[in-house]
């Protein structure tokens, strides 16, 4: 029985086509990966920087190897999958900028999911309480998180228009569910991109 995915990955995994290539970059423990291989009969390769991760991708038949995003995507040459993906990771990335940049070499089109630090609880807990938040989506204290770049979904978009990228596709998630386009910088506490660029 497959195991149950977060609803960005769950997005993704039914937007991929059959018997595609994919490279998941932060891949985890692998559960999108092994949706698409079992499910939709993809060739899924992964790249994870936590060697723990990596061995229970491993023990699970999945083709991981262990590396850092930052420095090691550009191992991989131009066009090499049909998709790249970075699920909640973007935000981790010491320049997200140039991320996305490999993410769209590498693949013809690419999946960037990332947690909207512009969601109203956030803002709530800046403005009320004057500290960093700890909310649902950002559930870990300011001195233990691993996001260093704090991104908005706008923030987001005009990354994305200055670079000429092309948006196939959103989605916007509030507590596990997904929500419309309307006002989604305010209420939306997670993102997810479908992107490419011509040439």
């Amino acid at each position: 029985m497959a195991e149950r995915l977060r609803p960005d990955l769950a997005v993704i995994a039914q937007n991929i086509a059959p018997g595609s290539r994919v490279l998941d970059i932060g891949c985890g423990d692998g559960k999108l990966m092994a949706e698409l291989v079992e499910s939709h009969g993809i060739d899924a390769r992964g790249l994870e920087i936590d060697p723990q991760l990596v061995e229970r991708c491993v023990a699970r038949g999945l083709s991981v190897v262990q590396g850092d995003a930052g420095s090691d995507l550009a191992n991989y040459p131009d066009k090499a999958f049909d998709y790249a993906i970075l699920s909640q990771t973007l935000q981790t990335a010491a320049r997200p900028d140039r991320m996305l940049d490999e993410l769209l070499r590498v693949g013809r089109q690419t999946f960037v999911s990332f947690p909207n630090f512009a969601h109203w609880r956030t803002r709530s807990a800046l403005m009320l309480g004057g500290r960093m938040p700890v909310t649902r989506a950002l559930p870990v204290s300011w001195y233990e998180t691993q996001n260093i770049h704090h991104v908005t979904i706008a923030d987001f978009r005009e990354l994305v228009a200055e670079k000429g990228v092309t948006v196939e596709n959103s989605w916007f998630f509030s507590g596990g569910h997904e929500i419309g386009n309307f006002a989604a910088n305010l209420r939306a506490e997670f993102a997810l991109f479908q992107l490419s660029r011509q040439g």
